[in-house]
């Protein structure tokens, strides 16, 4: 049998892997980067290299999305809200190259198996694509039996969310119970090889982080395990939200929240991480997440539903940009926030985040507005001048 294995070169990019390291040529061989340098020169002695001249465009990492709901999700309004299930395109065309699924509110009518699948089927179509076990309740859903045995026996789990805290939605949890949960994905996450992060979901509940905040003085649980995601969904999180930084933790923030379209006191990104850094946060400590594919339910103050939306990916990188744009951060370190963060913490790391020699060969190609261009995916071109060359089985 024989292997053939696909060269390409991308020349005279302006290299960030994130960090700013100027014009540089890239070496892919198959799915791997094989060499970072300023001139690489001809090659000899390789029949067939594919040349990219990328001349006047950032070539950046590929996007890392560690909260999308790749199964679909909704549910708050009965079954007709269910949304469906994500195409690979939707993905690729908003630079994400590497996506964490999970189930959220419904784990009932969608199952760990089918988020599973899900991201099999994504990785077969392009893309690295892993999950988290559980949903919103706790005792939470598993595939094996335990959160533990699935980190362990499971090589796509990464960890379980999300945990539902703070939330009319949630099973109001107490703290033993988070507490053992997050016990649980520890010795998992040993045992397992993997990070065992509890992802958790923050409503805009009275307790706020306060358990959280709590779990981290009151145990011996490393307080980087535990992730709180949609803490810039109310102002006032953002306080607790840097308390907790201080002390070891990972915070995530979700693209496309704005007071206009959520509550009244919803902070965007962009003004999120500002706040945040007055409050001395290094932007090193943040991701940033799209909450992707799932509902985005509007209820009144007693609680009923009163509109219902499915949430875009593609909000990621308009939110990231913005920060670029408004000067709140330079681009490396915008880019580290969907790129090197999740990364390590998602226990990734060499392989994404970056782009330098033994790396999976996923990047991004921005022009010099900062939009995107191409998408490489595991050395394979997903996205070219923003359309997708690759679509799912049943795609159009």
């Amino acid at each position: 049998m024989v292997v053939i294995t696909l060269f390409k070169i991308i020349r005279n990019g302006e290299l960030y892997a994130p960090e700013n390291l100027g014009k540089n040529d890239i070496l892919i061989a198959g799915d791997k980067i094989a060499l970072v340098k300023k001139d690489i020169g001809k090659i000899t002695g390789i029949p067939k290299i594919e040349e990219v001249d990328a001349t006047d465009y950032f070539v950046v990492p590929g996007f890392i999305d560690q909260h999308v709901h790749i199964a679909g999700g909704g549910g708050e309004g009965g079954p007709v809200t269910r949304t469906p299930e994500i195409s690979i395109s939707s993905l690729t065309t908003a630079g994400i190259t590497t996506v964490v699924g999970l189930l959220g509110a419904d784990g009932i009518t969608r199952s760990l198996a089918e988020l599973l699948a899900k991201a099999r089927a994504l990785e077969q179509e392009g893309i690295s694509a892993y999950i988290f076990t559980g949903a919103y309740e706790i005792p939470t859903r598993t595939l094996t039996g335990s959160v533990r045995s699935d980190l362990v026996l499971i090589d796509k789990v990464l960890g379980v969310g999300e945990i539902a805290i703070s939330d009319h939605r949630s099973a109001q949890p107490t703290l033993e119970m988070l507490v053992k949960l997050a016990a649980e994905a520890r010795i998992g996450g040993l045992l397992g090889r993997k990070p065992g992060i509890v992802h958790v979901h923050i409503g805009e509940g009275k307790q706020g982080l306060a358990l959280l905040i709590e779990l981290a003085i009151k145990t011996d649980l490393p307080v980087q395990q535990i992730t709180p995601t949609h803490v810039n969904r109310i102002e006032r999180l953002l306080s607790e939200t840097a308390e907790l930084v201080k002390m070891g933790a990972f915070a995530d923030l979700t693209a496309g929240i704005y007071a206009e379209n959520a509550s009244p006191d919803a902070v965007g990104v962009c003004d999120a991480l500002a706040i945040l850094m007055k409050k001395g946060i290094d932007p090193g400590r943040i991701t940033v997440s799209s909450d992707g594919n799932g509902s985005l339910p509007v209820f009144d103050n007693r609680g009923n539903l009163t509109s219902i939306r499915v949430g875009s990916v593609k909000v990621l990188w308009d939110d990231v940009r913005k920060t670029v744009l408004k000067e709140t951060l330079p681009l490396e370190k915008a880019l580290s926030l969907v790129t090197r963060n999740p990364a390590l913490l998602l226990g990734l790391q060499p392989a994404k985040g970056t782009v330098t020699p033994g790396s999976d060969a996923d990047i991004v190609m921005l022009d010099r507005n900062l939009n995107i261009h191409r998408v490489f995916a595991r050395g394979k071109l997903m996205v070219d001048r923003g359309q997708p060359v690759i679509k799912g089985y049943f795609e159009k």
